[in-house]
C-alpha cells in the first residue's frame, strides 16, 4: 500500500527476489525451506495482489516473474531442493494468474540463466545485462503478445 500511495500508476512489475539454499530434502533446515518459499513464491504473491488492482482500473500491466530453469517440472526440478519447489510454484502462480487476466495484463514468468550476481557469482556464464533482455522484451510486448507462459532467450520453454 505504500508503494503504491507513492506510485499509484505502476505499469510493471518485475519479481525478480531470490534465495538459493544448497541441499536435499534432508540436509536443507525447515526454516531455510520457509524462507525459500517466502522470497521466492510468496512475496512475489504479494506483490501480484497488491499491484493488480491498480493494473485492472487503468487497463494495463505488465508483470514478469523472475524463475528459474531449476524450477522446471518438465525438466525434472533438477536444481537444489528448496530453490527447485519454490520456482516450480512461482511458475504455478504465474500460470494461475494468467488465466483470470484480460488481454491488457500479460504475466510470464522467464528464466534468465547462470548470471553473474551475488546468487550465480562471477562464474556465471552471463552478464547481466544478458540476463535481464528477455525481462525488457516481456515487459514491452503488446497486447497481442503472450501471458501466462515460460520463456528463456524469447522462446517458449517447458513448464
Amino acid at each position: 500500500s505504500q508503494i503504491l500511495q507513492a506510485h499509484p500508476n505502476i505499469d510493471v512489475l518485475v519479481n525478480n527476489a531470490g534465495v538459493l539454499h544448497y541441499g536435499d530434502i534432508e540436509s536443507v533446515s525447515e526454516s531455510d525451506f520457509l524462507t525459500s518459499m517466502q522470497v521466492n513464491t510468496l512475496a512475489p504473491y504479494a506483490l501480484i495482489k497488491a499491484m493488480l488492482p491498480s493494473m485492472q482500473r487503468r487497463g494495463y500491466g505488465r508483470i514478469v516473474n523472475v524463475s528459474s530453469g531449476w524450477g522446471s517440472i518438465d525438466d525434472g526440478l533438477t536444481g537444489p531442493f528448496a530453490y527447485a519447489v519454490s520456482k516450480a510454484s512461482l511458475n504455478a502462480l504465474t500460470l494461475s494468474v494468467s488465466q483470470g487476466l484480460p488481454r491488457n495484463i500479460k504475466i510470464n514468468a522467464m528464466c534468465p540463466g547462470w548470471v553473474r550476481t551475488r546468487m550465480g557469482g562471477m562464474g556465471a556464464t552471463r552478464s547481466p545485462a544478458k540476463g535481464a533482455e528477455t525481462i525488457v522484451w516481456l515487459v514491452n510486448i503488446d497486447e497481442r503478445g503472450p501471458s501466462g507462459q515460460f520463456f528463456r532467450d524469447r522462446k517458449v520453454i517447458p513448464w
